[in-house]
């Protein structure tokens, strides 16, 4: 049996929504990375160079803390991977949940939420920085998509 879990990190509630929306689809496990520290919303403006989101993201180092995971990773098969876009990439929050968590051996999937960007960007950067694990493939998810898409996507593999 191929067990799935759609792990999401979502700062405003966007991705959240379609992490919810995903997880029905695929008939998966739903699993959210919190932040230690909640992000308010001064610290998602992008266009303040001392806003903490630009902060980190201009840290390749940053590694926001996070609480504790409390889905058993090691249980499921395939793993999507969920996050709004920053910077044209994932979020350094997204590296801190890889790099806590054993993700060798497994199916991962991503998907964003963006204002305009991709996720193509992010794809590259994380399958750069964890040449190991096995990232299939990624989509932007923004507004109303197909569900069947989603499920035929996840069944490529």
């Amino acid at each position: 049996m191929n067990k799935k879990l759609v792990v999401y990190f979502s700062a405003t509630g966007r991705t959240e929504r379609t992490a919810k929306s995903v997880a029905e689809t695929l008939d998966a496990d739903l699993c959210a990375i919190r932040p230690r520290k909640p992000y308010e919303n001064r610290d998602l403006n992008f266009m303040d160079s001392k806003a903490r989101s630009t902060l980190e993201m201009n840290n390749a180092a940053s590694r926001p803390e996070i609480e504790e995971i409390t889905a058993r990773i090691k249980e499921y098969d395939t793993v999507i991977i969920g996050f709004p876009v920053w910077w044209y990439t994932a979020p350094r929050i997204i590296n801190t949940f890889i790099e806590s968590t054993d993700l060798k051996g497994k199916d991962i999937f991503l998907f964003a939420t963006s204002g305009g960007s991709t996720v193509e960007k992010a794809q590259q950067d994380l399958k750069k920085s964890y040449p190991e694990l096995n990232i299939i493939g990624a989509k932007t998810l923004n507004g109303i998509y197909d569900p069947g898409e989603i499920s035929s996507w996840i069944q490529k593999r």
